[in-house]
């Protein structure tokens, strides 16, 4: 049996299990098991080195303990080591491999919406740990121009210096944005506490994609309304992100890329039956 399991605190509604479930199924793995692990606080990295050591094949991180796993990865990916952070590890030749797979989830959910992203203006919102994990996969998508902005302007600079040798960066508070953009993505926590964004309206106006990496049972969020209402042409919250960053990992685990397409239709009708 290949064991497999995401580590978090909290981790009750996590839909990871069921989703990869529905991954092994699809490329026909008859002994797969993937269990979500409640993880405590203080014993993150003993219990991460006791799944491997009694067989364990591949974990998913979730919060908080994603800046952890990344210090405790032997060997990082260039996007794990861009993000600053790890959400899939697994282990081989003794040694622990730690990546992010939350950037290109992304990127691949943009792109089943039929959104190009070569030569885009990108407007990103929010200077965190979700900012940072999307940068190096949206340039590397062929972004021509991706800004951030944040709420308290220094730290949107401050993230900018951490990619300086990317050119096509640049960085602003929220209320002074100028320019205008084919995406807006929400990677703040605004939408948690059902916050409107102090944007200029403008901002807005025929934008191509407007798109919130939290999610909803019925796929609308205080941004993505706000987007609408003022022009946005398509709005999509962060299911589809969820699904792919998770097919990501399932490939990087198992050598097969799943059906994240399918899967993500199943999980919206799960989530819009909890309602």
């Amino acid at each position: 049996m290949k064991k497999f399991a995401v580590f978090g605190n909290p981790i009750k509604h996590s839909y990871s299990p069921k989703m990869h479930q529905l991954f092994a199924e699809y490329c026909g793995l008859k002994d797969f098991s993937y269990v979500k692990t409640f993880v405590d606080i203080d014993a993150f990295e003993q219990t991460v080195k006791n799944f491997f050591n009694q067989g364990g094949k591949g974990l998913n991180i979730t919060v908080p303990f994603k800046i952890r796993a990344f210090e405790l990865a032997n060997i990082l990916s260039d996007r794990a080591s861009s993000a600053g952070a790890v959400n899939t590890l697994w282990h081989k030749d003794g040694k622990i491999y730690g990546d992010n797979t939350d950037g290109i989830g992304l990127v691949n959910d943009i792109k089943r919406l039929s959104i190009t992203l070569n030569n885009a203006h990108i407007l990103l919102i929010g200077a965190g740990g979700a900012s940072r994990g999307a940068i190096l996969p949206l340039i590397e998508a062929g972004c021509s121009h991706l800004h951030i902005a944040n709420r308290t302007e220094q730290k949107a600079h401050e993230l900018i210096q951490t990619f300086s040798h990317l050119k096509q960066l640049s960085a602003s508070g929220l209320d002074n944005i100028t320019g205008q953009w084919d995406i807006i993505i929400n990677a703040s926590a605004s939408s948690l506490s059902a916050d409107e964004l102090p944007l200029p309206t403008s901002v807005f106006h025929q934008v191509k994609l407007a798109y919130d990496m939290l999610y909803t049972a019925d796929a609308q969020t205080p941004f993505t309304q706000q987007a609408h209402r003022h022009g946005a042409l398509q709005c999509s919250d962060g299911l589809g992100m969820l699904v792919y960053q998770g097919a990501e990992a399932f490939s990087i685990w198992n050598g097969m890329y799943p059906n994240p397409e399918e899967v993500l239709g199943i999980l919206r009708k799960e989530l819009q039956c909890q309602v």
